[in-house]
């Protein structure tokens, strides 16, 4: 298991910025990671500014009063990129891409965070991910019995050593097979289509290497009409004849959509009515544990400077009580 003296989870401006300004008080760029679950960094940039809009540095009339190291003015979106960029080559910024965070697990010695490849052990551990909208959902009913053993993601709830189908075709789907087969679950994925056109290559070759090991069964071209309750778990019943009703203890759904709220809470931050409960620096009520960005802002979201900016105050806060 490696050691980090810091983990960052996520590749965005903020987890860029906390990454660079970690380096500026001393920390060496060997004791830094950064996480980022997509391909490249500042994916929610690239996919939802268009190509021409301008990155204003002045965000919903507020100045743009820079406070740490890194700071932009106006910019087009290329330029925004490509200063990031910069910053991660300068910077020498260990950037670990395609690799989800599942777990975030406070011990005495630090933190254990488990991914979709393998686990790390850090000092200090910063969340700096992006605000997602609710997960889809089914188009059949889910039972009220089963509740509790229908999931939307695989960080509300522990699952280990149980029966588990997956439903869905995407990164998430196979990045879900990956962590849960890593827990002891015995898994297997049911998805509507022949081949998994909406994956990535990497975690296509994943998911078909543990289907080839025997460690995920595979339910292609499958469709659900319904799932109802069996003895203690489900029975999953599918609109094709040909394919027999399966049993499981829990069904996952990964058809899109993520909720932080969920992953939070998971880890142990507890929330202030709609907000998560945020100390001085972007403290959480878990010590060590910091929250900077989109998901510190509150629901009028913030700017790209303002994502710096909570960066350069949660460092000042682990120099103040975490550096000598």
């Amino acid at each position: 298991m490696k050691k980090k003296k810091m983990v960052i989870i996520g590749a965005g401006p903020a987890g860029i910025s906390m990454a660079v300004e970690a380096i500026e008080v001393g920390i060496s760029t060997e004791d830094i990671l950064v996480l980022e679950k997509e391909e490249v960094h500042s994916w929610a940039i690239r996919k939802f500014y268009p190509e021409q809009k301008v990155v204003a540095a002045n965000y919903k009339g507020k100045e743009a009063i820079c406070y740490g190291v890194m700071c932009l003015t106006d910019m087009s979106k290329t330029e925004t990129i490509s200063y990031l960029d910069k910053a991660i080559k300068d910077y020498r910024i260990d950037v670990q891409y395609r690799e989800s965070v599942f777990g975030i697990k406070k011990t005495p010695e630090g933190f254990i965070i488990s991914t979709s490849k393998m686990s790390y052990r850090s000092d200090l551990c910063v969340i700096a991910i992006g605000i997602f909208g609710k997960p889809k959902k089914p188009d059949y009913q889910i039972p009220r019995e089963l509740k509790d053993k229908a999931h939307f993601d695989v960080t509300s709830q522990k699952i280990e050593n149980q029966s588990i189908l997956i439903v869905g075709g995407g990164d998430s789907a196979s990045e879900y097979a990956q962590y849960l087969v890593q827990m002891g679950n015995q898994v297997s994925l049911s998805y509507r289509r022949k081949t998994f056109q909406r994956m990535n290559e990497v975690n296509k070759k994943s998911l078909l290497a543990l289907s080839e090991e025997k460690k995920v069964q595979l339910y292609l071209e499958s469709n659900i009409e319904k799932i109802v309750p069996h003895d203690q778990g489900i029975e999953v019943c599918f609109q094709e004849k040909e394919q027999k009703n399966i049993f499981c203890d829990h069904i996952v759904y990964a058809l899109g959509g993520s909720t932080p709220r969920n992953f939070l809470q998971y880890v142990g931050v507890s929330y202030d009515g709609e907000e998560p409960h945020i100390g001085e620096g972007y403290e959480t009520n878990v010590p060590g544990l910091f929250v900077i960005g989109d998901l510190s802002s509150g629901k009028k979201g913030g700017s790209i400077i303002s994502a710096f900016n909570s960066s350069k105050q949660a460092m000042v806060k682990i120099c103040k009580e975490y550096l000598s």
